[in-house]
């Protein structure tokens, strides 16, 4: 999937670079597709990349290829560099619009949705919603954040009403269509609608269970937990190197008193 670094557009890697991809896969003669899509992709149009997710889909079921698309609301491993990070380095954290509930969910556990698929005859040629436990605002990840690293944070609102503007005026460069298409994403986060889906169905037909999917709450304990360890570490360094630095005593010249 394309990335916000990458020089080529969400066209081209998550559209052109996807087909090309699924035809190379029909003639390699594979057992099984696995794609990643996302939840609700059908409900906005006018989003580039959600829109390339919808007509991803529709080309793979068409394809003729055995099939499992599983869609995604978001990755925790997302939240570190959105809230985590920021608070941390006391930089702003920006929350656009009314916040939209997400149902965050760790990549280790929708690996382990990826992998039990391939031996699930059930799961072939099948469409499942995979989300995490419960869908979470901006504003309760960043409480969150907050009790856990001690800190508060720098919140800065941006007005929905703002980014579109910004983002109707990047449309007019060439340059800057690849950035106003990752701007519009931020019209599904900032929607007010929760990207969250019953998943009660989806571990009875995959076989796993509920109890041990991460939490939220787990995964950001457990981030705060080895990054805070890791800060009184080092700030435990700088204190005793400095208190060596002191210990060392000036170079003292002696003096000598002429007597008349």
């Amino acid at each position: 999937t394309s990335r916000a670094t990458d020089s080529l557009t969400i066209k081209q890697v998550d559209w052109e670079g996807k087909v090309a991809l699924i035809q190379a896969a029909k003639s390699a003669g594979i057992e099984r597709f696995i794609f990643f899509s996302i939840l609700d992709a059908d409900k906005y149009p006018n989003v580039p990349l959600m829109e390339i997710k919808r007509c991803t889909e529709l080309f793979i079921v068409e394809s003729g290829l055995n099939y499992t698309i599983l869609r995604l609301a978001g990755f925790m491993q997302g939240l570190i560099g959105q809230y985590g990070i920021p608070i941390l380095e006391n930089q702003p954290v920006w929350v656009t619009g009314e916040s939209s509930p997400v149902a965050y969910m760790d990549t280790l556990d929708i690996a382990k949705f990826a992998i039990r698929a391939l031996t699930v005859p059930e799961t072939e040629k099948q469409t499942f919603p995979l989300v995490g436990t419960r869908a979470w605002s901006a504003e309760e990840i960043i409480d969150i954040c907050e009790r856990l690293s001690g800190k508060d944070a720098k919140i800065t609102r941006m007005p929905l009403g703002l980014l579109r503007g910004v983002q109707g005026l990047l449309r007019f460069f060439q340059w800057g269509w690849n950035v106003a298409d990752r701007l519009a994403f931020s019209e599904v986060l900032a929607s007010g609608k929760p990207l969250n889906a019953s998943m009660d169905e989806v571990y009875t037909v995959f076989g796993l269970d509920k109890q041990q999917t991460t939490t939220v709450e787990i995964y950001l304990q457990e981030y705060f937990s080895r990054i805070m360890k890791k800060l009184k570490e080092l700030d435990y360094q700088k204190a005793k190197e400095k208190k060596k630095k002191d210990k060392k005593t000036p170079f003292k010249q002696s003096t000598k008193v002429n007597s008349q």
